[in-house]
């Protein structure tokens, strides 16, 4: 028997090979093949499995026709194993007879592996197809069972949508209804309370009524027992304090002006007032004479007119508690002006700006003894007298108002207004009547007069 060889690939020489050898090449050739063959084997057939169980969601025609491309892919691989084979046995060749032996034995090696293969390969078709089968058709019949479900479902949603809409359709109706009696009830109880309200309210005010009509009942005889109990003491003290108390209420409201009170004694009035303009120029003076008796004396005009004459004032006031009957407020007798306490500030405003006004026509007027004459008859004369009075009657008016103002606020202003009006007419008719007397010479004064072209513009 000729010693086996094989060809050295590098060099080309021939080694022999004993049996030991040949049988350990057999082996170690045979546990290659069968161990590249076995990984094969178990990568071809997770990759199966991952494929099969990948695409058993889909149809079971799609699963088929993938089966068939996997399966001609498989002999695609087989083939090229195939070919791999034949490119070994080309090298086998080289090693000479022993290597075909082997050759041999591994291509019925390997025809008997490949029939195990292809029977395993064809079980674990069947298996992973039938396994696909079963979870297709378990899928199949879930995926039904979630459909009937869901129908279910969406019928029960859809019953209990109408039912839903039905209820918001009747609570929207009920709703409507009850706002409209909510409405009619509070109407009703709106006109019950506004009925109630009104008679609570004209109730409340009888009583208020009565407790004010009370009140002043009880201050009138406070007052008049206070004015018993007054005339009880000093009448001289009694008079006294109310010189005292017109000389402070004079400083206090006029303080550019002169005033001061004559010495307990002294023959002449009471009070000697000084009118002056704030640059200090004197306007005229005013006597006040104040009396504080239970009986009015027309001596007393007289006295007053002596005393008015003796201190070359122009004016004489007599201030007094009590008034000549007929009188209400204050009036002009004999030239003498009389006025009650209430309205002697008053009169004493009117009067201080007639004084001013008339001062300042005189200082025009200086020379021309004619129309000083007549100034002194206007201011002599009923004219003046009237629009004082005017004057007068409007602040005093004012003064009833705004101690009333409380009970009938808007009213007052009305009535306010119209009074302000009428003392505002009357100052500006009688400066049109001393312009009258002292021509163009007289100031003019700004609010008196129509505004101009430019103003307007």
């Amino acid at each position: 028997m000729a010693q086996e060889t094989i060809k050295c690939p590098k060099c080309g020489e021939l080694i022999k090979l004993s049996e030991a050898i040949s049988h350990d090449i057999e082996i170690a050739i045979k546990t290659k093949y069968e161990k590249e063959i076995e990984e094969r084997l178990k990568e071809e057939k997770s990759q199966i499995e991952l494929k099969v169980k990948k695409e058993a969601r889909e149809s079971v025609g799609l699963e088929l026709a993938d089966l068939k491309e996997q399966l001609t892919e498989k002999n695609k691989k087989l083939e090229e194993i195939q070919r791999q084979e034949l490119d070994l046995r080309k090298r086998e060749r080289q090693l000479g007879e022993k290597e075909e032996v082997l050759a041999k034995q591994f291509e019925t090696y390997e025809k008997e592996l490949k029939e195990k293969w292809l029977l395993e390969k064809k079980g674990i078709e069947e298996k992973v197809k039938k396994e696909a089968e079963n979870a297709q058709k378990i899928q199949l019949t879930d995926l039904q069972e979630q459909i009937k479900e869901k129908s279910e479902r969406l019928e029960k949603a859809q019953q209990q949508e109408i039912e839903l809409r039905k209820q918001q359709r009747q609570l929207e109706e009920d709703k409507k209804a009850f706002e409209l009696e909510s409405n009619r009830k509070l109407d009703t109880e709106r006109q019950k309370i506004a009925e109630k309200v009104a008679v609570e309210l004209e109730q409340s005010h009888r009583l208020r009524d009565a407790e004010k009509d009370k009140q002043m009942t009880d201050m009138r005889k406070q007052i008049e027992e206070l004015k018993r109990k007054a005339e009880q003491g000093s009448q001289k003290l009694q008079g006294e304090v109310l010189e005292l108390e017109l000389e402070q209420l004079l400083k206090d409201d006029f303080p550019f002006d002169e005033i001061d009170s004559v010495s307990s004694g002294v023959k002449g009035a009471d009070i000697s007032h000084i009118v002056k303009t704030q640059s200090g120029r004197i306007c005229g003076k005013i006597l006040w004479e104040t009396k504080r008796t239970k009986i009015w004396s027309d001596g007393w005009i007289q006295k007053l007119k002596d005393d008015q004459r003796e201190a070359k004032a122009d004016l004489a006031v007599i201030v007094s508690e009590i008034l000549p009957k007929g009188f209400h407020h204050f009036r002009q007798i004999d030239g003498v002006w009389v006025t009650d306490i209430p309205s002697a500030l008053s009169l004493a405003l009117a009067l201080r700006v007639i004084l001013i006004q008339v001062a300042r026509t005189r200082e025009i007027q200086t020379g021309k003894e004619e129309k000083m004459e007549i100034v002194y008859n206007y201011l002599t004369g009923i004219e003046f007298r009237n629009r004082v009075q005017a004057i007068m009657e409007g602040f005093i008016a004012m003064k009833q108002d705004l101690d009333s103002e409380k009970r009938a606020m808007t009213s007052i202003w009305a009535k306010r207004e119209k009074q302000i009006e009428r003392v505002i007419q009357n100052i500006a008719g009688m400066h049109g009547e001393l312009e009258g007397i002292a021509g163009s010479s007289l100031p003019v004064v700004k609010m008196l007069e129509l505004p101009s072209e430019e103003t307007k513009g």
